[in-house]
């Protein structure tokens, strides 16, 4: 070689850009969602070569190439990831080379767990094309899916999220979906549940009798449905069960059957224009009923709504409606509309509203086997719409409600479950088993807490057995074993038993948070409240640190340090438990207080109000409660809307639907006071209990007051406490006019209002901050047991 020929080759060598090495770790929700196809085409497309793989702790990357390249890809690789990936962190380091010529997706790894199993999504834009194309091998294929959709959480049994962890296990690939699997420009590369018709799970239609009807399960299901009939849908989280919305009929046996004679029904509509045949859809409602993650959106009843749709959502002010989410779902509305080529159609008003409501029975969980439905459902359902892909994971739809600055979550289920709640600061993992309504237990892991699916009540064996399934679960996937286990401060909450026997089975402490610290602390868990907040926590019950049924609590709460501040002045229980069944009672020792027990029987008529009228005359089991869901109880029945509830909240949602009908009202001039017993609402009820029968201006200046009220007695105490932050929290928040109200009043007064978003405000929401708790109060060298207040015991 010449010397100028040395000195070009010289010249280039140095013009070069050096080669360096990285090693990329992706945390978060990033398995199952297409993320490594993602990384595959960018390093393609930016010349990097090197490999990318799943393992324990997320997406492992090994990148070789020119420094700026690297760059540009490791920016990219969160930037530009997959619409379903959630990136909580990205981390690099120098790596020496390896000497890779291309790229690849490597096998998954071992390593210890950390990564999280995406949410079930709705069916992609994408595959319902497919869906609905006849030239398409899936061509009404009812398992339809790829990265971007379909089943996930509630299809695993383990991580890292791989078809031998699912239950997809059980159907092997054909040569055709075997190869779409395989390839790295394909969309359903490594797509867990990929399947066609010859090798995926089959669709049935089996009759009461146990008989499986011949032909299109799904034509043969909409035929019963527009019969008339109730089906079984199995869905992605468990049953449905369904009917058509507008035949009164089915909507009548539907409750007979089921034994839910008032509680709302959801219903399924193809599209937000359908929706706004019977609701009020406005953009934040499109938004949602839009959303991915397909919960079950709350808008206000369009007039004409109870009308059409007899008997679905009767007494309340909302209808409950979702759109289509899975395969399923999508061919039942497709064959209503006379089977349409496209996907056109999908974007037309259907005249079509079908009840959607959980299968399960009396309060028991969400059915997800066959064998179960069949069982558990006799008697309920006509027919069952099944499949063979197993449900490993039980999770009932999400309930939300827009707003105008986002939405709050009244249900945390399918979609938002396993999301995680981030916590802002690591810890020692904390498995909570919340309460005994609303159930939902979480688990802590590093920076981030995860609550699990909405459980439910624990009154049946069921129930409970399915909280210690949700528990176990959480533990498995997330490889977590907790430090301390956690529960409610009731000693006979099944939830309380089960923490007991988790922390004795773990070798570790048990420790009990009273209900309303947990209420606010969630609050402050979701927010990420470093400083002491002043909370208002407003529900039906919690046990006390006196014993005493609590509900309307002010309280001063910096982690695990907490003190109460006030309380609303208690009224009487008649008969204990039975007053939350039984609004009247509640009204009964309100007349009781005001010294007009001889009302009692006349305003109530019946053998058992001259019994409770007796018992409050002689204080016989008449416990005190200090709870607002309690005070709403005795207004809705003061006004006749509801004297016996069939559901927790029946009486507070007439009551709120009432006030709604009415133009805003001020509050009631001197409906409350201050004492030293605590905050005193007994004049707005002595107003209350004059008015005429569903008087909708009483119930909304009734409304008002209680939000006044409750504004000015927690902004004098966080003057006085000099926090800056009001937090609140309860059941109660779950009404939108009192939780707008009183947000209003006190940032008017300069307070910062947190509010539950992520979580229920209820007792859904519960789990998230007794594990925040618990968690502080480790991290100050607290001792396992009840977490005491500060200052004693008595009301300030």
């Amino acid at each position: 070689m010449d010397r100028a020929a040395a000195a070009g080759l010289s010249a280039a060598t140095d013009a070069a850009p050096a080669r360096r090495a990285e090693r990329l770790r992706v945390r978060g929700s990033v398995q199952g969602v297409g993320f490594r196809p993602h990384v595959w085409h960018l390093a393609r497309e930016l010349g990097i070569a090197g490999w990318v793989r799943n393992d324990g702790d997320g997406v492992l990357i090994h990148a070789e190439g020119a420094g700026e390249a690297l760059d540009r890809f490791a920016a990219r690789v969160v930037a530009e990831a997959p619409s379903l990936a959630t990136v909580a962190a990205l981390e690099r380091r120098r790596a020496q080379p390896e000497g890779h010529e291309g790229f690849v997706i490597a096998a998954s790894g071992p390593g210890r767990v950390r990564t999280g199993i995406p949410a079930d999504v709705a069916t992609c834009p994408r595959c319902l094309a497919e869906l609905f194309d006849p030239a398409d091998r899936r061509y009404r294929h009812p398992f339809i899916n790829c990265t971007q959709c379909g089943p996930r959480f509630t299809i695993t049994g383990a991580l890292p999220y791989d078809r031998a962890q699912t239950s997809m296990a059980a159907f092997p690939m054909c040569p055709d979906c075997a190869a779409e699997y395989r390839d790295p420009g394909n969309r359903r590369f490594h797509a867990q549940p990929n399947a066609c018709p010859r090798c995926g799970p089959r669709l049935r239609l089996v009759g009461a009798d146990g008989g499986e009807t011949g032909g299109d399960p799904v034509a043969a299901a909409w035929a019963l449905l527009e019969a008339g009939a109730i089906v079984a849908v199995k869905g992605l989280g468990g049953y449905h069960l369904a009917c058509r919305a507008d035949d009164a009929g089915a909507v009548a046996r539907l409750r007979a059957r089921k034994r839910r004679p008032a509680r709302p029904f959801a219903v399924m509509v193809l599209n937000a224009a359908s929706a706004a045949r019977w609701a009020e859809v406005d953009a934040a409602g499109r938004r949602w009923l839009e959303d991915r993650r397909r919960p079950i959106v709350l808008l206000p009843k369009a007039p004409g709504c109870d009308a059409e749709l007899a008997g679905v959502a009767p007494g309340v002010a909302w209808l409950g409606a979702m759109l289509p989410y899975t395969p399923v779902h999508y061919l039942l509305f497709h064959e209503a509309a006379g089977r349409p080529e496209g996907t056109a159609w999908l974007g037309r008003p259907l005249p079509l509203a079908l009840v959607m409501t959980s299968a399960n029975p009396g309060g028991e969980p969400l059915v997800i086997g066959d064998e179960e439905a069949r069982e558990r459902l006799a008697g309920i359902a006509d027919a069952f719409l099944v499949h063979d892909r197993v449900i490993l994971v039980r999770a009932d739809d999400s309930l939300l409600r827009p707003e105008p600055d986002g939405a709050r979550l009244l249900r945390r289920g399918r979609g938002w479950t396993p999301e995680p709640v981030p916590l802002g600061a690591g810890g020692p993992s904390v498995l909570a088993l919340g309460a005994h309504l609303k159930n939902a237990p979480c688990l802590t892991r590093g920076e981030e807490a995860f609550p699990a699916q909405h459980v439910g009540d624990l009154d049946s064996r069921a129930a409970r057995l399915a909280l210690a399934e949700a528990a176990t679960h959480l533990m498995r996937v997330l490889a977590v074993r907790p430090e301390a286990v956690v529960h409610d401060l009731h000693p006979d909450y099944a939830s309380t038993a089960l923490a007991r026997r988790l922390a004795a089975e773990l070798g570790v402490g048990c420790w009990a948070v009273q209900h309303h610290h947990a209420h606010v602390g969630a609050v402050c868990a979701e927010h990420g409240a470093a400083g002491p907040v002043v909370g208002i926590a407003a529900d039906g019950v919690g046990l006390g640190t006196d014993g005493a049924a609590w509900g309307g609590e002010l309280l001063w709460v910096h982690g695990a340090r907490w003190r109460r501040l006030g309380a609303l002045v208690p009224l009487p229980l008649p008969g204990g438990d039975a007053a939350a069944r039984e609004p009247w009672r509640m009204a009964a020792a309100v007349l009781h207080r005001l010294g007009r027990g001889g009302e009692i029987a006349r305003r109530f008529p019946g053998p058992a109000a001259e019994a409770v009228a007796a018992m409050l005359a002689r204080g016989v089991r008449c416990p005190p409660t200090t709870s607002l869901g309690r005070l709403f109880d005795a207004a809705a029945a003061l006004l006749g809307l509801c004297l016996h509830s069939s559901y927790e909240g029946q009486a507070a949602m007439a009551l709120e639907a009432l006030a709604r009908r009415a133009v805003p009202r001020p509050p009631l001039p001197d409906g409350f006071r201050t004492t030293p017993a605590g905050l005193d609402l007994l004049p707005l009820l002595q107003w209350l209990a004059g008015r005429p029968a569903r008087d909708a201006e009483a119930a909304a200046v009734f409304h008002a007051t209680v939000a006044e009220a409750l504004a000015r007695w927690a902004a004098a105490a966080a003057r006085e406490a000099g926090a800056g932050t009001v937090a609140l929290g309860g059941g109660c928040m779950a009404n939108a006019l009192l939780a707008a109200a009183l947000r209003a009043r006190l940032e008017a007064q300069g307070l910062a209002v947190l509010e539950a978003r992520a979580v229920p405000a209820g007792d859904g929401g519960l789990a998230l901050g007794q594990a925040w708790i618990v968690r502080d109060a480790l991290r100050r060298g607290m001792e396992p047991g009840p977490v005491v207040p500060e200052g004693g015991f008595a009301c300030a």
